[in-house]
């Protein structure tokens, strides 16, 4: 009786369909993209350097924020100084291409200037980290930078496009001559540069709330003016 009930029993398994598993498909391979890596490592080493400074940065932070490590980080910058070098020239590098796309040379020499100096103040407010940069390096004298072989470079062309519409404004009687390039380009800086890097203290000082949008445009024409009226013949 008991070997009629297990044949029973294996006749039913036998005739059990039988279900094929799916096969999984394969990993997708992963891709070895350097430019990447390093884009993301940059992107994210800029907050960290603009928030905390060279000494108070830390690459475990950067790594873990970038799902990398720090001998990889170490591998593509070379150390923790190289890294904060390559942020600034980074920075430097974005700024300039943007300003680049201003096509200044295409505009009468005021419109060029007027845009020159509105694109720099849109420049340096829409990116704190920017300035937070340029601060920690000034606290630093220059050394970090001093290091690098493509600043010079990178800035030639701000100098190059103020110094081709000013002398096209001297040439048509539009702007007085005698002025610096440089120095064009240095009081733009200035001006722009204070309205977001003392934008704290000012305010609290004099209890003004200079973020508004309505106080950041009044700035905005403010400083425009001032650095056309000067240059103006």
């Amino acid at each position: 009786m008991n070997e009629l009930v297990h044949s029973a029993r294996t006749d039913r398994a036998a005739r059990k369909p039988v279900v094929k598993a799916t096969p999984r498909p394969a990993p997708a391979p992963r891709t070895n993209d350097p430019a990447r890596t390093m884009a993301g490592i940059l992107e994210v080493a800029t907050t960290e350097f603009a928030a905390k400074g060279l000494s108070g940065a830390r690459i475990d932070a950067i790594a873990a924020a970038t799902q990398t490590s720090k001998r990889m980080i170490y591998y593509y910058f070379g150390s923790k100084e190289g890294l904060y070098v390559a942020v600034l020239e980074e920075a430097y590098r974005r700024m300039r291409k943007i300003e680049a796309e201003q096509h200044l040379e295409d505009l009468a020499p005021e419109a060029a200037l007027r845009r020159l100096v509105e694109f720099t103040f849109d420049h340096h407010s829409g990116n704190p980290d920017y300035i937070r940069l340029v601060m920690t390096e000034n606290m630093e004298r220059g050394a970090y930078l001093a290091q690098s072989k493509t600043i010079q470079e990178l800035n030639v062309p701000a100098i190059q496009a103020i110094a081709s519409l000013y002398e096209r404004g001297v040439a048509e009687g539009v702007f007085r001559a005698g002025l610096d390039p440089i120095d064009i380009h240095a009081s733009i800086s200035a001006l722009t540069f204070f309205n977001v890097s003392n934008q704290h203290t000012f305010g609290l000082i004099f209890k003004e709330d200079a973020r508004s949008a309505q106080a950041i445009a009044a700035r905005r024409n403010s400083i425009t003016e001032m650095v056309v009226r000067f240059v103006r013949s």
